[in-house]
């Protein structure tokens, strides 16, 4: 196992670019693409770009309120003290590990932008406490928990096509849940993923005797210096009394209780916009006061300025791959060699290698899920389980694209180089359980 570590972290710290260096490439790629496969004008091709970049920017404000906001809610007394009692009953680098991935692979089950605040928040403690952790390979481990969220609550897919007057419910209907995230072989596939990759994390720890990076004692520092910075500010005037009032947290955070309460008693659904509604007034309430949900929530922005950046672009290289048809291809070359029993199959495959240009499982199924669509019905395939496999492939691909490693390297200040070998060699285990269970899930 060091021997296969030791070669992809190798191979990443050589060859990976930064995340935006990334993305850009990416988008020249695409146009070239579009060009020589399609046949698209060089100039047209600029107009699709320039059209689509910022085509998703509402979208893009949902992330970064959800993963900011999800850093508030995770740094509240109660979840800090929670975290901690699991802290202090850790003892050993490789508990760590497993703890960080388990955390990560919880919080993303629940919901994906909580989980890919909580797992890098726990990793940091984690490689506070316990000696001899080495830091790359436990925030690369609690990020690797981010593939739960394909086959967990807040899966864009599945929840997306379940809910009544989806874009796609002429050609394939309503697909409920039980179909999908809580069939058998989904919750099968939660629970060993749950069980074996935090395993095989473990097993990818330094050996006694090996190198070890651990925490950079300065990063402490300078979290603990900002924390306790604005505590000086307080005083006795009505302003500092308002802002450090828990009645005024107590009061905004129970009405937005009841407009939740109140959303679902009147037959309301849940997306994105409520997922960020009740993540905001959950953490008002449990930060106590509005100037701490303040300060919080600004620690939490740091997290979000790679999103910001690079969405647009994946905007743009969704809009030429629209445009010009490029997606077509690409699953069309998988179809056409597909039977009803294998199209899932195929569409995980094609789904994994459309996620380098579509890293949102929205815009991802936008493009390829019409041809996945056409091609279930036209052989008689499950939508469910053809819907689930771009789902998972989507999920898979993560593990792999820049995109959505940011925030945890932002939260570590770390490379990327310096924690995608280690994630590389988790997509393998994954892809191996994805796999396994879309090809025995028609025969089940």
């Amino acid at each position: 196992m060091t021997k296969i570590t030791s070669f992809f972290t190798e191979l990443m710290r050589r060859y990976l670019p930064d995340p935006f260096v990334f993305a850009i490439l990416l988008t020249i790629l695409t146009m070239a693409l579009a060009i020589a496969v399609e046949g698209r004008m060089p100039l047209m091709t600029t107009v699709d770009w320039g059209k689509g970049f910022w085509s998703l920017l509402a979208f893009t404000t949902q992330m970064a309120v959800i993963l900011a906001m999800g850093f508030a809610l995770a740094g509240a007394p109660l979840v800090e003290r929670l975290l901690d009692r699991i802290v202090t009953r850790v003892s050993t680098p490789r508990q760590a590990i497993i703890v960080a991935t388990l955390v990560g692979c919880i919080g993303s089950y629940l919901n994906w932008g909580f989980g890919l605040v909580i797992g890098g928040i726990m990793a940091k403690k984690l490689a506070r406490n316990v000696k001899g952790v080495h830091y790359p390979l436990i925030i690369a481990a609690a990020y690797s928990g981010f593939t739960m969220y394909g086959l967990g609550l807040s899966a864009t897919i599945p929840v997306l096509i379940s809910t009544k007057g989806h874009a796609f419910e002429g050609k394939m209907g309503i697909v409920p849940l039980t179909q999908t995230i809580f069939s058998a072989p989904i919750l099968t596939a939660s629970l060993a993923v749950l069980v074996l990759l935090p395993l095989l994390n473990a097993a990818m720890h330094p050996k006694a005797g090996e190198p070890v990076t651990e925490i950079d004692p300065a990063i402490d520092g300078d979290e603990k210096n900002s924390s306790a910075s604005a505590d000086l500010l307080g005083d006795n005037t009505l302003a500092s009394k308002l802002n450090h009032s828990r009645l005024l947290s107590l009061a905004i955070g129970v009405l937005g209780m009841l407009y939740v309460g109140q959303h679902f008693l009147q037959g309301g659904t849940l997306d994105l916009n409520l997922i960020n509604f009740f993540i905001l007034f959950l953490g008002i309430l449990l930060l106590g006061t509005p100037i701490h949900y303040v300060e919080k929530l600004n620690e939490g922005i740091k997290t979000v300025g790679g999103i910001i950046l690079q969405f647009p672009f994946y905007a743009g290289i969704m809009a030429i791959m629209a445009a010009s048809g490029l997606v077509g291809p690409i699953s069309e070359m998988f179809v056409h060699i597909s039977t009803p029993a294998t199209l899932p199959f195929w569409g995980l495959i094609s789904s994994f290698v459309i996620n380098f240009f579509a890293p949102s499982g929205g815009g991802h199924w936008v493009i390829q899920g019409p041809f996945m669509i056409d091609a279930a019905a036209s052989m008689g395939a499950s939508m469910a389980q053809t819907s689930m496999s771009v789902m998972l492939g989507n999920a898979w691909n993560d593990l792999v694209q820049p995109f959505w490693i940011l925030p945890a390297l932002a939260l570590s200040r770390l490379k990327l180089k310096d924690i995608m070998g280690y994630t590389v060699v988790s997509m393998f285990l994954v892809g191996a359980i994805y796999i396994t269970v879309i090809l025995a899930w028609p025969h089940v």
